[in-house]
């Protein structure tokens, strides 16, 4: 008998295949049947006129430590998501050093820093009361609503073998020995394989480069080259040219990291702009090398325009802008006094629109900014209104207009700066460069900066803009590239299709409504912290493992989910 019948869906298996109406039926957690179903089932449901697809892959999260408090990854699972990557950035919450307990709090206050997550959720919501990455691993197991692999992070490895030294020092051979033996003990345990960061923007709780930021190549090519000695792992790489193009160094170490281990490295995140025609062609330069040295380098890039907010209150993507960090570190009177200097203001915006901005100049045009919430007498009937419009009002600048919004919330308001490559061309650039062999959809961050963005619902929305939207691709395409594309990259064992055999990962939805609600600011956190949230548009149900996991956008309370453990669950993707 099995277990349950989804009845006259129009199933999109995830190949890319054209769409067709069949009953998909449900056993032991698996597919057990595609086509015309007339087993028994102890339950069955009708769903002619939707579309069921498998469930999609989120191939770049954070979502380390939220799992511990929400079990349900929202809001990626309410959105479809039903197997996400962590442990990215080289940052993760193992292993932990017996001998050092301080080492947690460090972890947290960098996570906090550098991820944007609540300081009070990671110290109140997480038990932290693991060691080794098996044992993190473990705590995590048969508890969680969604499946998840964890790379494990470079800045863990040498807080725990280098202590403070992790950060400005480099590693004895003994200390390199130490770090290598700790990273096949997790891969060993089922870690996904190994992440790590040289990105100049990644700084932990003291204001300090992460550690990883202070490896060699040496050792990069070390610990890649351990990866490679174990059944289904994977490479994820942060350099500082991510965020714009690449120096030939860097092509250099993200080639030569992949060609050591014999496996795929991906990164995070291509930025497609019409108005730089010349970045998508630099960065996927690092692929084409790659493939030819025998290794594989595959770019992420986002579907979507990811709504993110900015303030000048509190620590956000302004800080990263060349010689904006120390003013807006200042001490909230002293920075007001600061931005209302009309020299000081000058010359941050000469910083903001200069080459060293590189990505960060999206940043400087402050009249497209949207004014957000407000929180003074002074600034009532703003929210929504775009800066240009009450800058023109009030005969200002718009930074200057901006800073005097601001300061008189002191600093609190929230900014919505509107993207500036909306544009056709950009969108054009988008879907051509999907087609690349080495590109691959996500980069979500889902679990970090979660007051700041909200990238978990990008599933949705992508479908929604292809359905009756832009139609950059058709729904076949779609959906592929949102599963079995990145079960590709990750080897995952029997995910990413509707095929019998393959674990009964599916989502059911209305081509007519799929969409992605507006992101809002909900008070849900340990401690009653701020995130942004989504709603699920269109999304009638989503099973894990073949357990019904979310309906009509609530969670079951169900926790079928599993925690995907490198060669159990993930096969070899070779470069060679």
């Amino acid at each position: 008998m099995l277990d349950h019948v989804i009845r006259g869906a129009t199933v999109v298996d995830g190949t890319g295949a054209p769409a067709f109406v069949a009953d998909v039926g449900i056993r032991d957690g698996r597919v057990a049947a595609v086509g015309t179903v007339t087993e028994e089932s102890r339950t069955a449901e009708d769903a002619a006129g939707l579309v069921l697809a498998p469930g999609f892959v989120d191939p770049h999260t954070h979502y380390d430590a939220q799992l511990f408090w929400d079990p349900y990854a929202t809001p990626s699972l309410n959105h479809g998501v039903t197997t996400v990557a962590g442990g990215n950035c080289g940052f993760t919450l193992a292993p932990l050093n017996p001998a050092r307990p301080a080492d947690a709090d460090y972890t947290r206050r960098m996570m906090s820093k550098v991820e944007g997550m609540s300081l009070v959720a990671l110290e109140e919501g997480a038990p932290w009361n693991w060691h080794t990455f098996g044992e993190y691993l473990d705590a995590l197991e048969g508890r969680i609503a969604v499946n998840a692999g964890f790379m494990v992070g470079h800045c863990a490895l040498r807080r725990h073998v280098m202590g403070p030294d992790a950060v400005g020092g480099r590693p004895t051979p003994g200390q390199l020995e130490d770090m290598l033996r700790l990273l096949h003990e997790a891969m060993d345990a089922g870690a996904w394989g190994l992440s790590t960061t040289q990105s100049s923007t990644h700084s932990d709780g003291d204001g300090e480069p992460v550690a990883s930021r202070h490896a060699e190549p040496a050792e990069l090519l070390a610990l890649s080259k351990a990866v490679g000695e174990h059944e289904g792992t994977q490479i994820e790489a942060i350099v500082a040219g991510c965020l714009d193009q690449f120096s030939d160094a860097e092509i250099d170490l993200f080639v030569e990291m992949s060609a050591a281990a014999g496996r795929p490295l991906n990164w995070n995140v291509l930025t497609i702009d019409a108005a730089v025609p010349e970045r998508v062609p630099r960065q996927l330069e690092a692929s084409e090398r790659a493939r030819k040295a025998g290794g594989r380098v595959v770019a992420l890039t986002m579907p979507i325009l990811t709504p993110m907010n900015m303030s000048l209150g509190t620590f956000c993507a302004l800080n990263l802008i060349p010689g904006w960090g120390p003013v807006l570190a200042l001490p909230v009177p002293e920075r007001i006094a600061k931005l209302r200097d009309p020299d000081v203001r000058a010359e941050m915006l000469r910083r903001a629109d200069s080459k060293e901005a590189g990505v960060f100049r999206r940043l400087a045009d402050f009249g497209r900014y949207v004014i957000g919430d407000t929180y003074s007498a002074a600034n009532e009937g703003l929210t929504g209104r775009v800066v240009r419009d009450i800058a023109a009002e009030r005969g200002q600048e718009p930074f200057a207009c901006l800073v005097e919004i601001c300061a008189h919330d002191d600093l609190r308001t929230v900014l919505w700066p509107m993207p500036t490559d909306n544009d056709s061309g950009s969108w054009a650039l988008r879907a051509e460069t999907w087609q690349h062999q080495d590109v691959l959809l996500g980069g979500s961050d889902a679990g970090a900066h979660l007051d700041r963005m909200c990238g978990a619902p990008y599933t949705t929305r992508f479908l929604g803009d292809c359905l009756r939207g832009r139609k950059l691709a058709t729904l076949e395409q779609a959906v592929r590239m949102l599963t079995d594309d990145p079960a590709q990259l990750f080897g995952l064992r029997e995910r990413g299709r509707i095929e019998v055999g393959f674990h009964a990962d599916l989502v059911l939805f209305d081509p007519e409504r799929i969409d992605a609600g507006k992101a809002t600011l909900v008070h849900d956190l340990p401690g009653d912290s701020p995130r942004l949230d989504s709603k699920a548009i269109g999304v009638n149900a989503v099973w894990v493992n073949g357990v019904e996991a979310i309906r009509q956008d609530t969670v079951t309370g169900a926790v079928p989910g599993r925690v995907l453990r490198s060669g159990r669950d993930t096969r070899t993707v070779n470069t060679r």
